[in-house]
């Protein structure tokens, strides 16, 4: 073959690559999607669950939780618990029938059916979370305070990144002077900014019935928003070590009546406010959110509820709070194994950077917390994009940046497929034995060029001529660029007219002129 021919060939090679990364695939063919299944990365031996399985019984049967609330002593004791000098105790037969008839499979369900997630089995979806007080500010490279614009403006940049999977509040809105503002708006700034599942909170249970009213409103009536409720409620019904949060404790109780699904967290600090002991903090938070689970299942059998196991790690030397730390990496891979070991939709936080901007720092430690999250099978990894000094601070363009990132982690959980046609030795016959003696060209290669590759969408795989060519593009700069983008092309996630009823009824800070701003 005369050099010529062979470059026409490649350059035709080249042509058919990109017309085939032009056109769009069927689902059921992208190379990564929400819910692959995850669990090959167990950190616990079976006899190492066992014991810490019953230790967990031990805990709740002996020890107990403190600052129950008169309803949540009479159901528990109802049911065979034990309340003893202000501790609510949980026999071992009830919370073992508890795991045993809980709900296995949940619907998070968006406003957009596109946008539904099945938690069941060892399902993998990344998403949002956290109460950052702040915005990292790149230009400045200092941090300011969030606000309500902020929230409903990070919930547009989530409903266009295809790798979050569903929008938890992220950033506390500090404009907002009331609680009752801030419970009612953040809900709102978030169903208004995306139409992907929604986490939020509230702190008191009359800020809990307002908001359900307005979802009432969005989903056409209270029996549509039942039918397919599209917030959840993150609930810290826990003040670790082992005491309920009363507030919060009254505010889960409306929720579970009104419909709305519960992700029960435990935010024990190791070395605080949980034992310094990694397994010991294991211990505490999975005993803490199974006596949640056993409440809410006393109050409605079989309501949709996560069990979220959310401990973090201090680092001992200062008592602060280190999210990026290795030791965070396996403490909640082992809390998503315990919840594998249950088979309960499960939760818990990864990529929470001690790095203070999106730099080398947070790449690494966002990098191997959130691989391991998603290995060990947990359902729900929230915090798991844009976070920053160990969730003081949220960046908008990091989020696109681990947007990227997510796509790569999630292309591991899907791992390799062993079958007659991956295994190649068709193609490597029609190359190797008369053939050009490579696979630019090949059927085989074109077809999986998109059904196995996962692309970055901001990352640079450029030569370094290429890189020269283009001005030196650095990533921040580019992902500046897209989320310029995202924030102008979002659409509209709201009809007008249901908005302006909600306007009339409750009080809705967010301005109208805020609505589609960039």
């Amino acid at each position: 073959m005369t050099e010529p021919t062979r470059g026409r060939r490649r350059r035709g090679a080249r042509a058919a690559m990109h017309a085939l990364r032009a056109a769009p695939l069927a689902d059921a063919d992208q190379p990564i999607r929400p819910g692959l299944s995850g669990g090959r990365y167990q950190p616990l031996t079976k006899p190492e669950i066992a014991r810490i399985h019953e230790a967990v019984l031990e805990t709740l049967e002996t020890i107990g939780l403190a600052q129950a609330i008169p309803t949540c002593v009479e159901t528990v004791t109802r049911a065979g618990g034990r309340y003893e000098n202000g501790r609510l105790h949980f026999p071992r037969a009830l919370v073992e029938d508890t795991i045993a008839n809980a709900n296995r499979s949940v619907t998070l369900f968006g406003r957009d059916p596109r946008h539904d997630l099945e938690i069941s089995g060892s399902r993998v979806y990344f998403g949002t979370a956290g109460a950052a007080v702040h915005i990292v500010d790149i230009d400045s490279r200092e941090y300011r305070e969030s606000t309500l614009q902020d929230v409903y403006d990070l919930a547009r940049v989530v409903d266009g990144l295809d790798n979050i999977h569903y929008f938890q509040r992220c950033v506390v809105a500090r404009d907002m002077a009331e609680p009752a503002d801030m419970d009612f708006n953040t809900c709102y700034a978030a169903v208004r900014g995306t139409t992907k599942h929604i986490g939020s909170s509230w702190v008191e249970p009359d800020h809990v019935r307002e908001s359900l009213k307005m979802l009432h409103t969005i989903a056409g009536s209270e029996a549509k928003w039942r039918e397919r409720p599209f917030v959840s409620m993150s609930n810290c019904f826990v003040v670790p070590p082992l005491r309920f949060a009363e507030d919060a404790c009254h505010c889960m109780e409306v929720a579970v009546h009104g419909g709305m699904p519960v992700l029960l967290l435990s935010a024990g600090q190791a070395g605080a406010t949980s034992p310094a002991s990694l397994a010991g903090s294991v211990v505490q938070a999975v005993a803490e959110v199974l006596a949640g689970l056993v409440y809410v299942n006393l109050l409605v059998p079989g309501h949709p509820a996560m069990f979220g196991t959310w401990p973090f790690v201090s680092d001992l030397r200062t008592g602060s709070m280190s999210g990026g730390s290795g030791e965070q990496a396996i403490l909640a891979a082992a809390c998503g194994q315990m919840g594998r070991h249950y088979d309960l939709p499960t939760g818990i936080p990864a990529g929470m950077a001690d790095a203070k901007l999106p730099d080398a720092q947070s790449g690494y430690e966002k990098a191997y917390t959130l691989t391991l999250a998603a290995h060990s099978g947990a359902n729900l990894v929230y915090e798991s994009a844009g976070m920053h000094a160990s969730l003081l601070g949220c960046c908008y363009e990091s989020m696109v940046i681990d947007n990227d990132m997510l796509g790569a982690i999630n292309r591991t959980v899907r791992g390799i497929e062993i079958n007659e046609d991956t295994l190649s030795l068709d193609a490597m016959r029609d190359t190797c034995i008369g053939g050009p003696s490579h696979y630019l060209g090949h059927p085989q290669t074109l077809e999986r060029m998109q059904k196995d590759y996962v692309y970055p969408d901001v990352g640079d795989r450029t030569s370094p001529k290429e890189w020269l060519e283009q001005d030196r593009p650095e990533l921040i700069c580019t992902a500046r660029k897209r989320l310029a983008s995202l924030l102008a092309n979002h659409p509209n996630s709201l009809d007008d007219e249901v908005d302006d009823l909600i306007r009339r009824e409750h009080r809705v800070l967010l301005p109208k002129e805020a609505i589609g701003r960039m």
